[in-house]
């Protein structure tokens, strides 16, 4: 068995003199600017070492990374084998200027730096060189009271991850889907930690994809009530909740559906900055998506067989009320003929100077009104 040497900077022991200043914390630590780095740390023998959340702070964070990669080499570990340290940034909606600093840091590619800031990618995995750019579209269920023709349902974001051989950038874009919690239960695991920056793109994967999981089940009781509605006794108007439904079920499909090819791809390729134990990880993961994928896909034919079922209820139902207007037409219509060949004014009509013929004809047209109602209600247009 390999042994692996013990790196020179713990994050337990106190800070030595010759740790660069941004990562000694404490109160007289100077306050910087506000920016977009939500958070920042240097991670080494799986254990967090804290550091300003500026650029400075990131090359510092960088250096001692890289200094314990050295001595992992000189100690003549293979990567697969040694506790492999790395710099975790966490960003929110940088600006142009940002991640133009921290991409001049990493070596990030231009073309993925200006994806970036603009946001608004499918769901991704490219390789520049030795760097993985990994996009990842979020997706929040919106609570309501009342699904109405205008709710929103389904909310979405987006993160794109930086994935180098020594550090990882997290860029968040939304208000929701925060990383705080994935960082805080990374943290808990050390071991995962010393996988190297691989583990932080799947539990971030991972999180995202349980957020699916969360929307699809939220979303699983909108149908139900919709389903309920269209189907009860009462006559209900549902059309524009369906489309709505279907229209948010839209949005969600277009995060879920173009993640199945690059996490398929993190599970059966090779790539130098993923640890061959992060794939199996990657790979429960991926079944997850097939899982929410199924959801999805079944959600969409039953909203399709639930709006063809509310439309054909509509044309029946007009179809209903023509039917019951024609045939009061139809009564209608008797009395109307009578009374107009009587409105004649003609010296010789049938009837037309015998004392009981205003009887007569009335009751005539009373037997002739009842025969067809009679007649309408049999055949169930009345």
């Amino acid at each position: 068995m390999t042994t692996i040497p013990r790196l020179k900077i713990r994050p337990t022991h106190p800070v030595r003199r010759r740790t660069p200043r941004a990562l000694r914390p404490g109160p007289e630590a100077p306050r910087y600017p506000r920016s977009s780095i939500v958070d920042c740390a240097a991670y080494v023998d799986g254990h967090r070492v804290d550091v300003v959340p500026n650029t400075e702070g990131v090359t510092d964070a960088l250096a001692v990374v890289r200094r314990s990669i050295r001595d992992i080499e000189r100690g003549g570990l293979h990567r697969d084998a040694a506790e492999w340290p790395f710099v975790w940034v966490g960003l929110h909606e940088p600006d142009q200027r940002e991640l133009e600093e921290l991409a001049e840091i990493f070596g990030l590619h231009p073309l993925a730096v200006e994806d970036a800031v603009q946001a608004h990618q499918r769901p991704k995995l490219e390789r520049y060189d030795d760097v993985l750019v990994a996009v990842l579209k979020t997706v929040r269920y919106v609570g309501h009271d009342r699904l109405t023709a205008s709710s929103q349902i389904v909310e979405s974001g987006e993160i794109m991850v930086f994935l180098g051989p020594d550090f990882v950038v997290t860029v968040r874009h939304g208000e929701h889907c925060g990383l705080r919690p994935v960082r805080r239960r990374l943290e808990e695991s050390p071991e995962l930690l010393q996988l190297g920056p691989a583990a932080v793109l799947h539990a971030v994967a991972d999180h995202v994809v349980d957020d699916y999981l969360a929307a699809t089940d939220a979303l699983q009781v909108d149908i139900d009530e919709v389903e309920t509605t269209v189907f009860s006794p009462q006559r209900t108007r549902d059309v524009e909740r369906i489309y709505q439904l279907k229209r948010e079920l839209i949005e969600l499909k277009r995060a879920v559906t173009p993640l199945a090819q690059p996490l398929r791809a993190l599970t059966t390729r090779s790539y130098r900055t993923v640890h061959p134990r992060i794939r199996e990880y990657f790979r429960d993961v991926e079944d997850h998506l097939s899982r929410v994928r199924e959801q999805v896909a079944s959600f969409d034919e039953l909203l399709t067989s639930i709006l063809q079922a509310s439309l054909a209820q509509m044309t029946m139902a007009e179809n209903e009320d023509m039917r019951k207007i024609s045939a009061w037409v139809a009564i209608l219509a008797v009395p109307t003929m009578v009374a107009g060949l009587y409105g004649m004014n003609f010296d010789y009509m049938p009837e037309l100077h015998w004392r009981y013929g205003y009887p007569l004809i009335l009751g005539l047209i009373g037997t002739v009104c009842g025969l067809l109602y009679r007649g309408f209600r049999r055949n169930g247009w009345l």
